[in-house]
């Protein structure tokens, strides 16, 4: 089955009947991939953009729009779980936003329900920018084989991951909670070594809760880095466990999960 679509984009903040076409600036594309001996299909998504745009992270910052998958069409499908490259940090108008320029490659590790093909089918919404940022929806449906052949495309963006704490060397790793007028005021304290000359930082707590670009500071291998949390209703219920910092700089990453107090 050809699972390639091309994006028609529309842009502007008015209603659709206001919007002026963009043309073709990006398509998407299911690679089939393979089944692995657990059982699980390792697949991807490919989004191929035009020269100077890009599209954002799962964390895209609050110049970006996160990407949101639909998989009501799906069959003999129970789970999924993304394997996101390192991204970018893009800088742009006095505003940051984390995401990839040229072309993504998603893979998607897919929990079958049973033997045979998997109907990896739905929707997708992700942002897509040049000097402006517009959602942009793709509808996907592809039959992942019950059996397949590794893609050296899924492979490389496979590789191409942020490391986990312990194969970065991370030591200690403390965070500090303030309470704010309106929030909280998150400090992570972490021991890593310098990823290179320009470091930034993403922190991510949880669903439902907004975090600011954090600010980062560094002291030899002391890595600290601040941020502000809000809630989308009410107090901010904060779960250390959840919290994940990952912090990047020239094409490598470093993936922190958990926050504990110290």
């Amino acid at each position: 089955m050809d699972a390639r679509w091309i994006l028609v984009a529309a842009c502007g903040l008015g209603a659709p009947a206001a919007a002026e076409p963009l043309g073709e600036v990006a398509t998407l594309e299911v690679l089939e991939g393979w089944r692995m001996p657990s059982g699980q299909h390792m697949a991807a998504v490919r989004v191929r953009l035009a020269p100077g745009w890009k599209t954002y992270w799962r964390s895209p910052g609050d110049a970006g729009i996160p990407p949101y998958f639909d998989f009501h069409a799906a069959e003999n499908m129970a789970a999924v779980a993304w394997h996101w490259p390192v991204p970018k940090v893009f800088h742009a108008n006095g505003m940051r936003s984390v995401g990839y320029s040229g072309e993504l490659v998603l893979p998607v590790e897919v929990t079958p329900r049973g033997t045979g093909e998997v109907r990896f089918a739905g929707t997708v919404q992700i942002g897509v920018c040049e000097e402006i940022c517009i959602p942009a929806m793709f509808e996907f449906d592809a039959l992942l084989p019950a059996s397949g052949a590794r893609d050296p495309a899924i492979v490389a963006a496979l590789v191409d991951r942020p490391m986990t704490a312990e194969e970065a060397g991370v030591g200690r790793v403390a965070c500090r909670v303030m309470p704010l007028a309106d929030g909280l005021r998150l400090s992570a304290e972490i021991e890593v070594g310098r990823l290179g000359a320009s470091e930034a930082a993403v922190i991510e707590a949880g669903p439902g809760i907004w975090v600011s670009d954090p600010e980062v500071e560094r002291a030899g291998d002391r890595l600290v880095v601040t941020a502000d949390l809000a809630a989308q209703e009410g107090p901010v219920a904060l779960d250390r466990s959840a919290v994940r910092v990952t912090v990047l700089a020239e094409g490598k990453g470093v993936d922190i999960r958990g926050c504990p107090a110290g």
